[in-house]
């Protein structure tokens, strides 16, 4: 018996320096059929922009539009009648104001990367969808509610349908995660949006896609939308070139949120 376990051994040890030999060999033939120039597949134009990275995490690099800033709300304007916009600003934040609807941003944009911060008071109250509810329109395609929204809401330990918790594309896709921050701290959402393409009559040609990270964390991966959002029914396509950023007054009865440090950066369209 102890010469059959020698003999076995022995076999194994052979087997495994035979094949190391040859994926050996395997690998120096494939090196060696190799052939042209390295150089064909290098490309040296056009060089990528210098942009400074934010000296803080969650800072605005070198080229963001900075949207707010604490300071004040030059770059939003009422959703309603596009005046001034007037939600309530303090302590480096801006509060929504519920009695005067949505708010959104005077410039329109196509494709994007947007940074927004957000809070749900400490002391908040209701259950589900009535609990510390607000949006995020990444373009708003008309008054009101209309648009592509994801979902703002407090979902720390607050069950509700999971396509409306917070990072849903409300109504379309839930969070891979709830990376939910418990009240009364700041959330934070990081967001690349590529917008719908539409022909020159309108007709619908290519679909929007959206990745979120929520904390830090990916919860929605190049998400493939079906249309704008909407309440009841099915979601569609209807032709836009260029839209404002949007963010809801929601009108549940809990304490409003807060926002702080949004900014945006430009992506270009694809070729």
């Amino acid at each position: 018996m102890q010469g059959m376990t020698h003999d076995i051994r022995r076999f194994a040890s052979q087997a495994a320096l035979t094949l190391a030999v040859g994926t050996l060999c395997a690998l120096r033939a494939a090196a060696q059929s190799a052939t042209g120039d390295p150089k064909a597949t290098e490309q040296w134009t056009p060089v990528p922009p210098v942009v400074a990275p934010g000296a803080a995490i969650g800072s605005p690099p070198s080229d963001a539009i900075i949207l707010f800033d604490g300071q004040n709300l030059d770059e939003w304007v009422s959703t309603r009648d596009h005046s001034p916009a007037r939600w309530k600003i303090g302590h480096g934040m801006m509060t929504v104001d519920k009695t005067l609807g949505n708010i959104e941003t005077k410039r329109l944009f196509r494709n994007y990367q947007l940074h927004l911060e957000w809070c749900v008071p400490k002391d908040i109250t209701g259950e589900g969808q009535l609990r510390g509810n607000s949006g995020l329109f990444l373009a708003s395609t008309g008054a009101g509610d209309l648009g592509y929204e994801v979902q703002i809401l407090d979902s720390w330990k607050n069950t509700t349908y999971v396509n409306g918790q917070a990072a849903s594309i409300y109504k379309q896709a839930a969070p891979l995660a709830n990376a939910m921050r418990k009240p009364g701290e700041w959330q934070v959402y990081d967001v690349v949006w590529t917008a719908p393409t539409f022909e020159a009559d309108g007709t619908f040609k290519d679909p929007a896609y959206v990745t979120v990270f929520h904390n830090g964390v990916l919860v929605q991966n190049h998400f493939r939308l079906e249309g704008e959002t909407v309440y009841i029914g099915k979601p569609a396509y209807r032709p836009y070139e260029r839209a404002a950023i949007k963010l809801q007054a929601h009108g549940d009865p809990s304490a409003p949120i807060s926002f702080r440090n949004i900014w945006v950066r430009e992506i270009a369209d694809a070729p």
